[in-house]
């Protein structure tokens, strides 16, 4: 998801999709310890995302 619709997403969704892409990473983890992942880029995309979203939280917190 872009930055743009991230913002527009209530903070229990961003807690929500947060979660969801942790649980994915850990996932994604262990198939590549086991070399059973696909495309390896995903972690990437999937740890920039958490940032992304831990980002706008933070931002919402400070205000």
């Amino acid at each position: 998801m872009k930055i743009k619709e991230l913002r527009e997403l209530s903070n229990e969704e961003l807690f929500a999709r947060r979660y969801e892409l942790r649980k994915d990473s850990f996932n994604l983890r262990l198939q590549q310890q086991t070399g059973a992942t696909e495309k390896p880029s995903v972690i990437r995309t999937s740890r920039r995302e958490v940032a992304r979203i831990e980002t706008i939280l933070a931002e919402r917190a400070r205000k």
